[in-house]
């Protein structure tokens, strides 16, 4: 009998033995990671696998997951299934204003004139005093949408009630462009890098920034996750900066035919040429401006908090938004930028 639990025991030992050699060495926290169709650098550190290696290193394991647009980004970010997600920062302060308890950590670009007005070759808008009564399309309560808002009201002295102002998603403009539904579109690439070549830009948010304020795309997390995660937060945060280091030490090197470039169409799609040119009309700030109070630094001074303040003021003019907070700087956290600054 004594023979017989010693085999016993010498087998369940063995299959532990095996189970354990079997099982990984710790188990992976997954997360849901949103993004938009909007270029950058970053894009080509998830296609290369660059954040996936960073990641697994630190225990973590990401489900990579394209949105339409930001309202769908900030959704999702209310109902606690995506922790981290790419916004523009006119998504960020309306989420932020509707209590959604997040902070902007990293700034993926200026959008400068990567974002613009497009009047369709033959739809009689040579400028934007043509406007009136014309079907323009945008995302509505994007960095285009508060731009062509801001542009018709403050710059051009048109008022929105005059424009038939369309919300539609970047691939819904190309197609209703392509059939002639819409007269001009304000969208970012691809989707402006596709009506452009049929089209003519008459403003774009470099001019429209200069006179008002200038609108950026960022990545934000839920507060209480990044505090229960700072391995992530870190490694996440190292490859970011990594990524837009690369891309401005060897901008040159980011071709049509290089790895870079096919691997942000592989996500996104689009044509690899016209990525090359929808990168270089952004302006990405280096990692010590990220830190600094140029964007995220300086608390209630910072530009991403001042940025955050004009939009609100704008969105509850426009109705976007019902009323717009005192202070935007608990939703913008230069923490991560230092540490990857160092």
């Amino acid at each position: 009998m004594n023979a017989i639990f010693r085999l016993i025991r010498r087998c369940t030992l063995a299959g532990l033995a095996a189970a354990l050699l079997a099982a990984p060495a710790y188990a992976q926290t997954k997360l849901v990671v949103g993004y938009q169709l909007i270029v950058g650098p970053f894009l080509s550190a998830i296609a290369d696998g660059s954040f996936d290696k960073a990641l697994k290193d630190a225990g973590y394991q990401v489900d990579w997951r394209q949105f339409t647009s930001g309202g769908d980004i900030s959704t999702a970010l209310a109902s606690g299934n995506v922790p981290v997600g790419v916004l523009g920062s006119t998504g960020i302060t309306a989420a932020a204003t509707r209590g959604v308890d997040m902070e902007l950590f990293w700034i993926l670009d200026n959008i400068g004139k990567s974002e613009a007005l497009v009047a369709r070759n033959g739809s009689g808008i040579n400028s934007t005093a043509d406007l009136k009564g014309k079907r323009v399309a945008t995302p509505f309560v994007s960095t285009s949408h508060f731009h062509l808002l801001v542009g018709l009201e403050q710059v051009w002295k048109i008022s929105p009630r005059d424009v038939r102002i369309l919300n539609m998603q970047p691939p819904q403009i190309v197609a209703a462009w392509q059939r002639g539904d819409i007269d001009a579109a304000y969208v970012w690439p691809p989707a402006l890098t596709e009506i452009a070549k049929t089209g003519k830009i008459i403003a774009d948010s470099e001019q429209i920034g200069a006179a008002s304020v200038p609108t950026f795309d960022g990545i934000v997390v839920d507060r209480a996750w990044a505090a229960k995660n700072p391995k992530f937060m870190a490694a996440f945060t190292s490859v970011l900066a990594k990524s837009y280091a690369d891309y401005r030490a060897n901008s040159a090197k980011w071709t049509a035919d290089s790895p870079q470039i096919k691997g942000i169409v592989k996500l996104i799609g689009g044509k690899p040429e016209d990525m090359v040119e929808a990168l270089k009309l952004l302006v990405f700030p280096t990692v010590q401006e990220q830190a600094s109070n140029v964007w995220l630094g300086g608390g209630k001074e910072s530009g991403a908090a001042r940025a955050f303040a004009a939009s609100a003021k704008f969105l509850k003019d426009q109705k976007q938004i019902d009323r717009a907070l005192a202070d935007y700087s608990p939703h913008v956290t230069d923490k991560y930028a230092r540490a990857a600054e160092k």
